[in-house]
């Protein structure tokens, strides 16, 4: 099932405004250094059989020491203890968010089955059901692809040729290329500078991606991926009037559109979590 271009960048163009308006305050953040508290006690006397000795002090820690009396910082939200895990984290309370990375630090490489599992665990999460089923009932309202005719059987066919193409379109791009590629189907968000240049740089994610070594690589997972999941699902299961290439071309471009929209949310969803959070601090505190 296609979804529409003009609807996608409708969506985002939204979305862009969205976000704008509500990273528009700055947050502010104060640094704190607690220097030790002076010693008040007075000094005793050294002994006179004894020449006088410096006041006892605690000695200095190693810089090792030191680290480790620091409090840990905290894991950003929704994120596990074990980066191969992937996340808790979920865009917008909802929405599986498990292979978004908010840590800059570079990460231990996934395996193949870490890379399937992943993949996996966002697929068939309970939210896709319920995804899959609205933009069935989408097609079904506007008739699309209409081989696949009307009525409850039509849309539990248009059910399942979306379900279908989600899952295929997942599995090439996060799981099959990156695994023959090794490449890190995980997106790494930047987290800091302007908007626009956050903007540009999750643009810039559907062409460049890390690879299993950490370097930056060409994402062909991204696009030869869907390319790929576009050919199969169409020349597969859709109606025949819509085995076209040009059709195939349209489902690409609509897939690699919906992912860079995707994409966007990624980057911008901790800041608009946090600024969640602390409104409704300041609600609780009130």
């Amino acid at each position: 099932m296609t979804i529409r271009l003009r609807g996608l960048w409708g969506f985002g163009f939204a979305l862009a405004v969205t976000v704008t308006f509500l990273l528009a305050t700055p947050g502010v953040s104060f640094a704190q250094n607690q220097d030790p508290a002076p010693n008040t006690a007075p000094a005793a006397d050294p002994p006179p059989s004894s020449p006088a000795q410096p006041a006892a002090s605690a000695p200095a820690p190693s810089p090792s020491a030191a680290q480790k009396t620091l409090p840990d910082k905290p894991l950003p939200a929704g994120q596990t203890s074990d980066p191969s895990a992937g996340s808790k984290d979920r865009l917008f309370y909802a929405m599986p968010n498990f292979s978004t990375v908010e840590s800059p630090n570079q990460l231990p490489p996934l395996t193949v089955g870490q890379k399937f599992k992943l993949v996996t665990r966002s697929s068939f999460d309970p939210f896709q059901f319920a995804w899959y089923a609205a933009l069935a009932g989408i097609s079904q309202a506007e008739n699309s692809e209409k081989g696949y005719g009307q009525g409850w059987g039509a849309y539990g066919i248009r059910y399942a040729s979306a379900f279908g193409d989600g899952l295929t379109e997942a599995y090439m791009v996060s799981g099959v290329f990156p695994s023959v590629l090794r490449q890190d189907p995980r997106y790494y968000q930047l987290g800091h500078g302007s908007f626009l240049h956050r903007t540009g740089y999750a643009l810039s994610r559907l062409i460049i991606t890390r690879g299993d070594s950490g370097n930056a690589q060409f994402n062909a997972s991204e696009i030869f991926g869907s390319a790929v999941a576009a050919g199969i699902v169409t020349y597969s299961y859709h109606p025949h009037e819509d085995k076209t290439l040009s059709n195939t071309a349209s489902v690409w471009g609509t897939q690699v559109a919906y992912d860079a929209i995707a994409i966007e949310v990624k980057e911008f969803w901790p800041d608009l979590r946090r600024k969640f959070s602390e409104k409704k601090h300041a609600k609780d505190q009130n």
